[in-house]
């Protein structure tokens, strides 16, 4: 039996797999694994189906040209890469050469992909993380100092209000669903604009309008002030900025409120009551908060009632964000994307000198800037700027907002490389050299999920001739690119592993204390874990000793007038489209959870819509009738209509697992953190 992680949602539970000559025989979820303490949602249980029912070439394709993919061997391709990544640096500039990244990658392999792009290369690298989390990163940073998840998945179980706020996990997270089950001493408030499933379930759902989060959360703010149900002495001792806030939050008066969001005064005070009279609230989010025109205010909309109520840094409390993905800590901490190696920014010159340190560089040798997000690197492909563009298992041609301005960047690359479990994604389809690897059965690494613990993975089953880890394409790659002695501390996943932990030394999520051993078969250790600590418990939360990583060790309020609507509802576009998780089966774009037989058979393989059947009759759409989406971003696509009362009458809900959803989303992000406002999109319908 050999225990190892699911690399699917943030979760990361563990799994014991049982094999048998080479083949999984049977997947069990770890009993003892604080997480999801022996349960699993049927993506974990089905593992040990993956890469059987859909199995690529084991050797990399390049297309030639009449257009064909033909095989090449890896040393061939590897020397291909090299010179095609050489010659555009040095026609164009380093700027010229970019990657896009995924947070289902171990971390070794994302800070060596790093290494190799952004330090030899001096290229961009952003992750698919962009599109979940980076509201929180940018909210929490502001805020506390440091990217810094306060919270313990624990704390679910130990509230006894328990705020959910733009989040379902019944279907997004169904484990914790399952921890919140357990707590039989809460109240569940769900605040979304759909009556999801997780509202259905919930004590009290309030359907605000969408995108008014802010201006609910500033309103309740105002009222617990009020009432003075507020914690002066926290405020006063830990906390900046609070006198200011309150001065904003005055004019967000009860009528205000109402008039934003679509309650009433008796939700409000409501709201406020089982603030109040909570002994230990917690809030937690999701997508519905973070991808958003104005996300990070919002999540620090909700960061400030926490920290004005005291309720932070104690068991069952904290303004807790739920992460997408399974490594999206590990992409926010060590892939020295938007921040170097263990957090901390380009032009600090002390942490720049403690991470050349740690990898034995220089500092020319270390990019010296952050990378382009997300949306810029798309933006220069289309305006010429960047020539290549190397993908790493994700799908950006379905995911990306607005997704036919990826389609046009695609055409006018020099070089799109695109590295994948699969040849067929909507991605892989389109690619100029294709990398095939193999999943995470087979690799070596380490992942943090969102309470920021730190698992192993663990190859179950051994590599077939000619298979590929990521890290061992990066590092092949790395070679050919001539990197010589840059690679020496790099050979292996572990020696990458002892490379971070060096440059995490002193930081908030300080690992030098973490070994290898130390997680396998185990509960996982949560950062900050430094050397010569002893574990004493395998759930622990920060800010108990109420020290934030500000210079003045106290939290930050963080907040602004609420900004205009870009794209508000018109007489042309009159309803509003959300995009979200359908079913526990389904995952992202489908790739990976379309080998869960089981679950692909209870949902349809095209394109369907949620609508009110009120809606649906006014244009005369039959329940199952194909209709037409159109969207203020000039495209427009077809779906299935499903009637549902789970969603008002000028709303509409389209699962995010097809590719249509995103043909319709704007190309609209936060100011802050850049992530795409995938959640209300003004549209208009038609019949066909």
């Amino acid at each position: 039996m050999i225990q190892s992680t699911c690399n699917i949602c943030s979760l990361a539970c563990n799994m014991d797999f049982y094999v048998e000559d080479n083949e999984i025989t049977k997947v069990v979820p770890s009993k003892n694994y604080p997480v999801n303490k022996g349960f699993s949602c049927i993506k974990g249980l089905m593992l040990g189906k993956q890469q059987t029912v859909y199995k690529t070439s084991p050797l990399p394709k390049l297309r030639d040209e009449y257009g064909e993919m033909v095989e090449l061997s890896w040393e061939g391709m590897y020397d291909y890469l090299a010179a095609e990544l050489l010659r555009i640096k040095e026609q164009h500039g380093g700027d010229s050469i970019a990657g896009i990244s995924t947070g289902q990658m171990p971390l070794e392999e994302m800070a060596l992909f790093s290494h190799v792009m952004r330090n030899f290369l001096r290229g961009h690298v952003d992750g698919n993380t962009r599109l979940c989390m980076a509201t929180s990163v940018v909210a929490y940073k502001q805020s506390f100092g440091f990217d810094a998840p306060p919270y313990t998945l624990n704390d679910i179980e130990l509230s006894d209000t328990i705020f959910l706020i733009g989040a379902n996990p019944i279907v997004a997270h169904p484990i914790l669903w399952d921890r919140i089950r357990q707590n039989k001493n809460k109240k569940l408030i769900v605040i979304d604009p759909r009556r999801s499933e997780t509202a259905e379930k919930a004590d009290f759902h309030y359907a605000i309008k969408g995108k008014s989060d802010i201006f609910l959360f500033y309103g309740l703010a105002n009222l617990l002030i009020e009432r003075d149900a507020i914690d002066k002495n926290y405020i006063e001792e830990h906390t900046e900025n609070f006198e200011e806030f309150k001065n904003l939050v005055k004019d967000y008066t009860s009528e205000v409120v109402c008039e934003k969001t679509g309650l009433s005064k008796n939700d409000l005070d409501n709201m406020v009551d089982l603030i109040a009279n909570g002994e230990n609230v917690s809030f937690w989010w999701t997508m519905g908060i973070n991808q958003s025109y104005e996300g990070v205010r919002a999540a620090q909309s909700i960061i400030n009632l926490a920290l004005m109520t005291g309720n932070i840094g104690r068991a069952g409390t904290g303004p807790n964000s739920i992460t997408g993905q399974s490594n999206a800590m590990g992409s926010r901490a060590f892939s020295n994307t938007a921040g170097l190696y263990g957090g901390g920014d380009y032009d600090n010159p002390s942490r720049r000198k403690a991470v050349c340190d740690a990898l034995e560089i220089t500092d020319d040798q270390l990019i010296d800037k952050p990378t382009l997000p997300y949306n810029a690197i798309i933006e220069k492909i289309n305006a010429g700027e960047i020539k290549a563009l190397w993908v790493v298992s994700t799908n950006p041609r379905h995911s990306w907002a607005n997704n036919e301005t990826f389609q046009e960047a695609i055409k006018k690359l020099e070089l799109f490389i695109v590295q994948d479990l699969y040849d067929d994604t909507d991605t892989s389809i389109e690619a100029g050299v294709f990398l095939p690897v193999v999943s995470g059965l087979k690799k070596t690494g380490t992942y943090i999920n969102t309470e920021r613990r730190l698992s192993a993975m663990r190859p179950v089953l051994k590599k077939e001739e000619h298979e590929k880890s990521d890290y061992e394409v990066f590092l092949g790659v790395g070679k050919a690119l001539g990197m010589g002695n840059l690679l020496d501390l790099w050979e292996t996943p572990k020696d990458a592993f002892e490379l971070m932990k060096k440059c995490s030394k002193n930081m908030p999520c300080d690992i030098t204390g973490v070994t290898y051993e130390a997680l396998e078969g185990t509960p996982g250790i949560q950062w900050p874990f430094k050397e010569g600590m002893i574990l004493e418990a395998d759930e622990r939360r920060l800010f108990e000793d109420d020290q934030y990583y500000t210079p003045s060790k106290k939290a930050k309020f963080m907040f602004s007038t609420p900004a205009e609507n870009p794209l508000p509802t018109s007489k042309e576009f009159p309803y509003i489209l959300n995009t979200g998780r359908d079913t526990v089966g389904q995952w992202h774009t489908q790739i990976r959870s379309r080998e869960i037989t089981l679950a692909e058979d209870s949902y349809p393989k095209e394109a369907y819509i949620y609508i009110n059947p009120k809606l649906a009759k006014k244009f005369n759409i039959e329940d199952n009738e194909k209709f037409e989406v159109y969207s203020i971003n000039g495209h427009k696509s077809q779906f299935a209509a499903k009637y549902s009362e789970s969603v008002t009458e000028n709303q509409l809900y389209a699962p995010i697992h097809y590719i249509e959803t995103n043909t319709l989303t704007p190309s609209v992000y936060d100011p802050f953190s850049k992530e795409p406002s995938f959640k209300t999109t003004p549209v208009s319908i038609s019949k066909i």
